[in-house]
Parts: structure tokens; sequence; C-alpha cells
């Protein structure tokens, strides 16, 4: 396989060999239809490549808390003396129940 370079890839954006190889597999597939291959899909498509998703402000982290404080409040509503495979059982219907409620605001 070749090394994927600046001089190499598409348009030479800096690239991934897996990366180039899915923007010319889109293409090769929109011209084998007779479909134009230079669309804002594939804009999109390179924009997403070059500019992965960010954290968007910690919202990850907040949702892990969230689970885990979910989770807490779960374990904590089942009863300690019960069978293990009934603790378990009533642990996930209660993160089912918790899941319904939504985040905690």
């Amino acid at each position: 396989m070749v090394d994927a370079t600046p001089e190499s890839t598409f348009r030479g954006l800096p690239l991934t060999p897996e990366q180039d190889a899915e923007v010319r597999h889109y293409i090769k597939k929109k011209e084998q239809h007779g479909a134009p291959w230079d669309t804002p899909e594939l804009a999109a498509m390179l924009r997403d490549m070059l500019e992965p998703p960010g954290d968007d402000d910690g919202a990850l982290g907040a949702t892990v808390e969230e689970t885990k404080a979910a989770t807490e409040r779960a374990t904590a509503s089942v009863d300690d003396t019960i069978d293990p495979t009934e603790a378990c059982e009533e642990r996930n219907a209660a993160m089912e129940t918790e899941g319904m409620r939504g985040p905690r605001r």
C-alpha cells in the first residue's frame, strides 16, 4: 500500500490512508452511478475527517456523571438481603426507571 502524503491524497489534504481510500471509494461509486461526486456530502465527509467533533465543553463528562449518579441511586434502592440474581434484576429495573426520568437538573 502506498503511504498517504499530502502530495498523494485527495486534493493534497492531510488524510490518513484509510480516509483517502474512503474518499476515493465515494468518488468511484458516484462516478459508477453517473452522479456528480463533488457534493455537499463529500464536503461534509472531508470536514469531519479534518475536524473531528470536539468534546462540547465537557458534555461527555456530564453524561458520565449523570450515569454514575443514576447507578448509585438504583443501587441504593435495592435491598442487600435479597438473592444476588434478584438484586441484579431489581438494579436493572431501577436503572431503567432512572433512564426514563431523564437527567437530573
